[in-house]
């Protein structure tokens, strides 16, 4: 991509709270990149913003196309649901994130989950 296309927010997590806030910044002329493990959601999400917009929301799927359709530094904005599900999708965009870039976890995980899984990525 090039850097006019770059999306300045990326979020992982598509579920209703993770689509609102999406759509909300779009709304505000942001561009945005989305991602879910599941990409009916990322279709999902789409059709939600075309039917309001047009938005500046790309959706995006595999997670190196998402890391990579951000501007650097690059920091993305977690919303997944509690367990296994947030374990997937740290090591599934931590591969394309550069030092000094940053995962925000804004769900409900327990941050002790959350260091146990950064020691686990960096045995990797």
């Amino acid at each position: 991509m090039d850097a006019a296309s770059l999306s300045r927010i990326c979020l992982a997590g598509l579920a209703l709270m993770g689509q609102n806030l999406a759509l909300n910044i779009t709304e505000k002329a942001f561009s945005i990149s989305v991602y879910n493990r599941t990409t009916t959601k990322v279709y999902e999400t789409l059709s939600r913003s075309h039917s309001k917009g047009p938005f500046p929301l790309i959706g995006t799927y595999p997670p190196r196309n998402f890391v990579l359709s951000l501007q650097r530094s690059r920091s993305v904005i977690k919303l997944v649901k509690v367990g296994s599900p947030i374990d997937q999708t740290i090591f599934a965009i931590s591969e394309y994130m550069d030092e000094g870039n940053f995962i925000i976890d804004g769900g409900n995980e327990w941050y002790k989950n959350i260091e146990r899984a950064e020691i686990e990525r960096d045995r990797c």
